[in-house]
């Protein structure tokens, strides 16, 4: 990394379907002083995640969406380089939602404190950040398992996914992942302690959640949408429970998918349906990252990342996010 410059990467142009190299642009920008209250942040990691396709859309969303040449939405992992704030000083660990670049003077009261005794930096932004935080309160707070439920869990292998199969277990559930790779699915089983794993790409989805919980799926944490969700339907139990966390397989979609077309389902099971988004539970957050933090200490939860060193690789690492190719939680490694 240049000590000269700031570089950013921009959208260059909205994608029509999945995004290409040529929907980003990198930018050099000059490093800026930081004034009174803020402090200048230098990134350590950033963090990629699916959520980020959406802001390249146009039209309305839960949050803004990106102008073409704006700097990629994201949030990093960032160290305190300079500090005219009382909040912070020179040294210290923060989290920060700056996007795609390299350096950023930001206002200190919005960076938030990383804790290097809860764990390695960076899991600020991914076990004991923004996914672990969504797996906790998703699980906990909207589908509300009870001990002998049966969970389903998408994107089983994924930052998300992986952390709420852990948590279903430690609430006495019995936990179904569904992932697309039977590496991913043998991990989720032998190193994460689910019960069991389905490969959609090989396996009727249906048929084996039928053989492997023959009364029904009581909670399903959605992170996918599309046929792997039709499946779950077709299976779920009297009054289930299903989060809504995010479509992975409908945002690289040129125009709306067909479906689902078995909502049927939902009358017969009576089944509550809820989206939800992780700031819905901030002011809670504090005490799940020290629960998780403790779990993870236990032993009872185990993550994984998949770190990909260099700045200039995180458009072809993101692309690749969308299509699955990552393992555990996927994280751009920018500066020591």
């Amino acid at each position: 990394m240049s000590d000269a410059v700031n570089r950013a990467w921009t959208m260059a142009s909205r994608p029509e379907g999945e995004p290409t190299a040529e929907n980003f642009a990198i930018k050099e920008l000059t490093i800026p002083e930081p004034k009174h209250g803020e402090i200048l942040i230098r990134t350590l990691y950033l963090s990629l995640d699916p959520y980020m396709r959406g802001r390249m859309r146009g039209g309305p969303s839960y949050a803004a969406t990106l102008e073409i040449g704006d700097v990629m939405t994201g949030e990093v992992v960032a160290r305190v380089e300079k500090s005219e704030s009382p909040l912070f000083k020179v040294g210290d660990t923060v989290r920060s939602s700056i996007g795609w670049q390299e350096w950023a003077a930001i206002p200190a009261h919005t960076a938030k404190s990383v804790n290097p005794e809860l764990g390695p930096v960076s899991t600020g932004v991914g076990v004991l950040g923004m996914p672990g935080m969504t797996a906790y309160f998703g699980l906990l707070e909207v589908l509300k398992p009870r001990a002998g439920d049966t969970l389903v869990v998408s994107a089983a292998s994924g930052a998300v996914g992986a952390v709420v199969g852990q948590i279903g277990k430690i609430n006495g559930c019995f936990v179904i992942g569904v992932a697309g790779s039977d590496e991913k699915c043998d991990y989720t089983v032998n190193e994460l302690g689910f019960d069991a794993a389905i490969n959609y790409k090989t396996q009727d989805v249906s048929a084996e959640l039928a053989r492997l919980s023959p009364n029904g799926v009581d909670c399903y944490f959605d992170n996918v949408g599309g046929p792997v969700s039709d499946a779950v339907f077709e299976n779920l139990a009297l009054k289930s429970r299903v989060a809504i966390c995010g479509q992975i397989s409908q945002y690289n979609a040129a125009t709306p998918p067909q479906g689902p077309r078995n909502m049927a389902a939902l009358i017969r099971t009576r089944t509550t349906v809820e989206g939800f988004l992780v700031y819905d539970f901030e002011l809670q957050h504090e005490v799940a990252r020290a629960r998780i933090a403790d779990w993870i200490k236990d032993g009872r939860i185990k993550y994984k990342e998949d770190v990909v060193d260099g700045f200039q690789n995180a458009p072809e690492a993101f692309i690749g996010l969308l299509n699955g190719k990552n393992f555990g939680k996927l994280l751009i490694k920018v500066s020591e």
